[in-house]
């Protein structure tokens, strides 16, 4: 079944619920079946300079951290301490059979919904989808959201402690999408939660909802996936790898230890950004905003020191932003796990793997996006057992999953509701 929802006009300001409460403005609890000894103590505060990875001693904001102990990475690697960084809104039921993951992409973190403020550098990533009354309300569901593993955001890192107590820079092992869904499951063991109501994300997030899917078939009743794939393609691999190179390429980044010295990649990391944001846009989108426009104040056909197009003040802003809440070396981590997606890898191949699935899917494209085509989502939706189709209609590409607030929440409120129909 296709179900497809009319473009709706963006840019008004989200609903919000504070991360960590309900909308009441009451604390979330923990779930009920799990004892507080799963929280860290609050870290001693950090003094320094501020740089783009939260670290111990940094305000802890609506975090919560769960230490889980010696992770076996799926390449080989060990990490023998793993601390993860979450947040939750709502209360679990006492059936236990109300929870919700929320997957987050490639520069977000647990900090779904709620302002910026003292440990949060940005305001929530998903503002308008959890909130009373919203597409996932809290007085129903009980929402989770971690930072993954190889984060920046308070989940161990290449910016977290290594055991010689140095930063793990270089040192950090190579991390998959599998790992990062078996550092998530071992996460929701230690809160004494089993089954999962719903896991939802998109791009990197709808990555690891895939894989949730097939990993763990019999703990997942509904998967909605939104501008994601169930494999990297050669396409999205290439566009990752002059974002990895900038990086590497920054004399500033020192093959991966640049923690302990007054300068960090951000040159390299503001080109990754760039690179990156053009293909979370369309051509539609940059023609019609900024067209040949100059820079207010700018002449980018003056000869000598050439001002800069109105576009390219845009992508400057982006790359700035994201240096400042961002670490590099995660960039890379992440980058590259996303890479290593494919959930037919070692299964058998994409129909067999996808032939486990028992959750009852919502597959979700965006029309213009070119990093994640539709075509994608058609293949995914073709080879689950049980699968709805639906699109987002937008003029914002791949961002529009995040920008379409209106569709995005129809389209979670009815798979929400469907299930057992």
């Amino acid at each position: 079944m296709t179900v497809t929802h009319r473009k709706q006009s963006t840019r008004r300001p989200a609903r919000r619920a504070t991360a960590g409460t309900d909308p009441t403005g009451a604390a979330a609890a923990p779930p009920e079946t799990a004892a507080t000894s799963h929280l860290d103590e609050t870290p001693a505060p950090r003094r320094g300079r501020s740089d783009g990875a939260w670290r111990d001693g940094d305000p802890v904001g609506q975090r919560r951290f769960a230490d889980l102990g010696r992770v076996e990475l799926e390449r080989g690697g060990v990490l023998p301490d793993v601390r993860v960084a979450y947040e939750t809104w709502g209360r679990l039921n006492e059936a236990g059979d109300n929870v919700i993951l929320v997957e987050h992409a490639l520069t977000g973190d647990s900090h779904v919904v709620g302002e910026a403020g003292e440990g949060h550098a940005s305001p929530g990533w998903w503002n308008a989808l959890i909130g009373a009354g919203g597409p996932v309300d809290p007085n129903r569901w009980f929402v989770i959201a971690s930072n993954v593993l190889g984060g920046c955001q308070g989940s161990t890192g290449p910016a977290s402690a290594a055991p010689d107590g140095r930063p793990w820079g270089s040192r950090f092992p190579y991390v998959t999408v599998r790992d990062q869904v078996a550092v998530e499951r071992r996460l929701l063991d230690r809160l004494g939660i089993r089954r999962l109501a719903a896991v939802i994300g998109g791009s990197m997030g709808g990555m690891r909802a895939v894989e949730w899917a097939v990993t763990h078939p019999d703990d997942v009743d509904r998967c909605i996936v939104l501008a994601s794939t169930a494999y990297a393609t050669a396409d999205q691999i290439a566009w990752c790898q002059p974002q990895l190179l900038a990086i590497r390429n920054d004399p500033d980044f020192a093959g991966g230890d640049y923690y302990d010295g007054d300068a960090r990649p951000d040159t390299g990391l503001g080109l990754a950004r760039r690179i990156a944001h053009i293909t979370y846009r369309t051509e539609t989108e940059l023609g019609e905003r900024f067209g040949r426009e100059p820079q207010l104040g700018e002449d980018p056909l003056r000869a000598g020191v050439r001002g800069r197009f109105a576009v390219e003040s845009y992508l400057d802003h982006h790359a700035g932003k994201l240096a400042r809440r961002f670490d590099a070396n995660s960039y890379i981590v992440l980058t590259e796990g996303m890479n290593s997606h494919d959930v037919g890898r070692d299964r058998g191949g994409l129909q067999t793997a996808l032939r486990r699935v028992r959750a009852d899917c919502t597959i979700v494209s965006v029309d213009t996006d070119r990093l994640y085509p539709p075509r994608l989502s058609d293949e995914l939706h073709a080879a689950l057992p049980r699968s709805r189709r639906a699109h987002i209609s937008s003029d914002f590409g791949h961002d529009g999953f995040l920008i379409e607030e209106d569709q995005v929440g129809r389209i979670v409120r009815d798979a929400l509701e469907r299930h057992g129909d």
